[in-house]
Parts: C-alpha cells; structure tokens; sequence
C-alpha cells in the first residue's frame, strides 16, 4: 500500500489532510509537522499481534489481584498498589535526570534475583554503558537479567516474542522508532505506535512492561501526553535535581489507588527507600522561629507530617506579594482572605510566602489550619509550640471543618513525639480517634480564632 502525507499536531496528536496554523484541538500554533504514514500490513512487518478471544462470562473469569509480581522494593509496589500486574504497561515520567532509568534498573534487578526473567531494552546507553551502572546494583550474579541495545521497534517486539520474559523496561520510549511511520524518533506518531504496538503485546503475550518516558520543558511527557491513554498505570518521579530525595507519584493507575507515593534517598549505590518520610521532611525543622508549623497530610493511605514555613514582610512599591511552593497558589489567596476578613488582619501590604519543606507538594485540605496559624505566627512574629500539630480544613466564614482519617493521623503523630494536636471539633465523634490518649493531648476547635488563641501564646 502507497503511503500517504498527514500533518500532526506536536502537541496534542490530532491529525489533518493538510497543513493549518492553529490546531482545532488543543489550539495551539505552528504546531503541525507533515508526516509521511505507511498503513499497517505483515508484509512490511507490522507487529499487531490480532487478540482472537470469545465472549466470556464475567463470572468465570479468574482474579488477578493474587498474581501480581512484588519487586521487593517497597515504595514501589505500594505506589503500583500491591506489586506488578502481568499484562500491564507502565510509564515511567519524569524529567531528564531524576533517577528514572535508576529505578527501573534496581526494579529490574530484584526481578531477576527472584527468579523471573527481564529484558532491559537500552536505545540511549550500550549493553557495556547499562553494565557499568548496574555493577553498582547487582549484589550477585543472575541468569535471568538480559539486556538488548535497539532502537528499531520491529527487532524490539521479535525479541520479546522469542525471549517470552515476564518483564521488560524500555528506556526510553523517545528513541524507539517503527519504520512503518516516516517521521523522526519522538513525534507524536512514532511515540504513539510504538506504544500501541507495545501495549498489544504485552496484553497478548501476558508480560509486564515499564516504558520510560522523559517530561519536555514544557511539562508534557515527549510525544507528548498521548501515551497516558495507552497505558494502564502512569507514575511520575518529581524532586528537585541537586536534590537528594525523590518522590514517586501515581497519575493513573487501572488496578490500584492513584493517592500513594513513594519516597526514595538518591545514594551512590542508588535508590534507597525511604521507610519513614515523617522523620527525614522535619529533621531539619528550626527551633524558636516564627512561621513555622507541622501539618499531616494523608497521601493515600500514608499519613505524612510536613513542615510549613511562612514569612510576613511589608511589601514594597505598593503591590503585595503573593508565592506558594508546595502549596496551591489558589488556596493560598483564599485563606489570606479569610484571615483578613475574620481575623482583622491587616495583610492586604505584606508580602506572604509560603513554602513545603522538603519538596512536597500538599493538596490536602486538611494543611489549611497549619497554613493560616504559619501566617498569624509570622505577622505578629510569634513562635509556634515545637510539639504542636495543627489538622483542620478551614471554610470561607472562618470556621474548622473536620478531616478525613483522624485516626491514622493522630497515631502518626503519637510516633514521631508530638505532644499537643489541633484538631476540628467534629472530628471528636470519629471511633478511630482515641481522644483520651495518655501520649498526646487533643484539642478541639470549631473556629480559627480559637486555635490561634491556643497556638500563639
């Protein structure tokens, strides 16, 4: 079959006869790159594999939750919701440098010295360059860890039909390109079926398979986000560069929660997990300073402590100021209103910054009653208790709206040596929450006058 000409959207994917300045679909311009595409055959090595399936009855169908494969890396089958689920297609994303191909590499090596067969597929670094990074991994030697350097998709799906392994990585799937598609490697349509290709195979065939895939500058996976509709499970690995410590964040995830993270250490000798993210985000917590405050925030079914830090000063030139890191920059100027309105506080002039110690990124809103305390602590320059927690969603009159698992919560909070809690007053009536707790003193609250009046003494 002849080819023919389309021009995709950089952007988005959408496809179109002839080249147009605006994309319909996502708006964007100059964003249509002509392409020439092949239409699929097996005489020019398409490989579909076609599913040839009856119509079963739901009810006999056997489960798979008990068949998930566990990588012993803890962090990582908690964010996956238990383990790996054969058939599934991971992604992999991240920005370029965070630990990615380090991760799926130790992932890969726990597989193989359980006894399950991998295939490492390497396009970016030779079998000699992956070698070099794995002695640093490898504890001992396994027989069932191999590593393929190809780029070409076609090679790729026969190995892994002859090789039948139970896991494959391939790093990454920017480089991979199929010769049925006449465009560059990274381009919405080479990223796109080569991920379907993958995909089909890996439900054919039964096996596991991680794709790494690198987040542009723009914040979109390379291709761009056209994968994430392909894959069962997309996780991003975010944190700062230069520093130490990454989290693994689930977006989407087919067969488990997508509230988890994981928490690892960059070492040299890799990713180390981290067992206890309460402890490491408030180890460097100052002592006796303004601003400061401890909230728990449930990632899934974690509970996590963090420190807020805010700081009050006078603006200049007129114009306040207004930055959040780690922290919704929305929920930041409603609760500044709040304070204003309720409290009489006059921070329409001052500049407020909040920050997460740490790197973490908080979207529960049980932080609101730490954020408005670690404000008041800063205007009037008042120090925070060191053994306090503050818990509480804060509503637009000014009241303490109760949160969602107290229990946890508290005994969190009981773990790490905290002595006082503040807490909503409606979270009192919560069977899991022991108020009577000889460890750690509860304090009821039902408006943010009255915790401001027990934290800043």
């Amino acid at each position: 079959m002849k080819s023919r000409t389309v021009f995709t959207c950089q952007a988005c994917g959408y496809q179109a006869p002839k080249w147009q300045g605006k994309c319909p679909d996502c708006n964007n311009w100059n964003s249509f790159v002509e392409e020439n595409f092949v239409a699929p055959s097996l005489e020019r090595g398409d490989m579909r594999i076609s599913f040839k399936e009856e119509p079963v009855l739901l009810n006999s169908v056997e489960s798979i939750s008990d068949k998930r494969i566990l990588t012993k890396i803890g962090e990582l089958d908690r964010v996956l919701g238990g383990g790996i689920v054969p058939g599934s297609v991971t992604l992999l994303a991240g920005d370029p440098g965070i630990g990615k191909s380090t991760l799926a590499l130790q992932a890969a090596v726990r597989l193989a010295e359980l006894g399950h067969k991998v295939l490492y597929v390497s396009g970016e670094e030779s079998v000699g360059q992956v070698k070099l990074r794995s002695d640093r991994l490898i504890k001992k030697e396994s027989v069932n860890f191999y590593i393929l350097n190809q780029t070409d998709l076609n090679s790729i799906a026969e190995a892994i039909k002859k090789l039948s392994p139970i896991f494959v990585i391939i790093d990454s799937i920017q480089v991979i390109s199929s010769p049925l598609i006449q465009a560059s490697c990274g381009s919405v349509s080479q990223v796109r079926e080569c991920a379907g290709v993958l995909a089909n195979l890996a439900k054919v065939l039964n096996i596991a398979i991680f794709i790494i895939g690198h987040v542009t500058k723009e914040g979109a996976i390379a291709g761009p986000r056209v994968l994430e509709h392909i894959v069962d499970t997309v996780l991003y690995f975010e944190g700062e560069r230069y520093s130490v410590y990454r989290i693994l964040r689930t977006v989407k995830n087919r067969f488990g929660s997508t509230n988890e993270i994981g928490v690892f250490e960059m070492e040299s000798s890799g990713l180390k997990e981290v067992t206890s993210p309460s402890q490491v985000f408030l180890t460097e917590r100052p002592k006796g300073a303004s601003g400061s405050i401890v909230v728990c925030a449930m990632e899934g079914t974690r509970p996590i402590l963090a420190e807020i830090q805010a700081l009050v000063s006078r603006g200049n030139f007129g114009f306040a100021q207004r930055k959040a890191e780690g922290i919704d920059y929305n929920r930041l100027s409603l609760l500044t209103a709040v304070l204003e309105k309720r409290l009489g506080l006059n921070l329409g002039t001052e500049d407020i910054f909040i920050n997460v110690a740490g790197g973490l990124k908080l979207e529960d809103p049980a932080c609101d009653l730490g954020i408005i305390a670690a404000i008041a602590s800063s205007f009037k320059n008042k120090p925070i208790p060191m053994d306090l927690v503050a818990l509480g969603e804060v509503g637009l009159a000014g009241e303490v709206r109760s949160v969602s698992s107290a229990g946890l919560r508290i005994t969190e909070i009981e773990k790490l040596g905290f002595k006082k809690c503040i807490l909503p007053k409606g979270n009192l009536k919560d069977s899991s929450l022991s108020v009577k707790s000889n460890k750690i003193e509860c304090i009821p609250v039902s408006t943010i006058k009255e915790a401001l009046d027990i934290v800043l003494v």
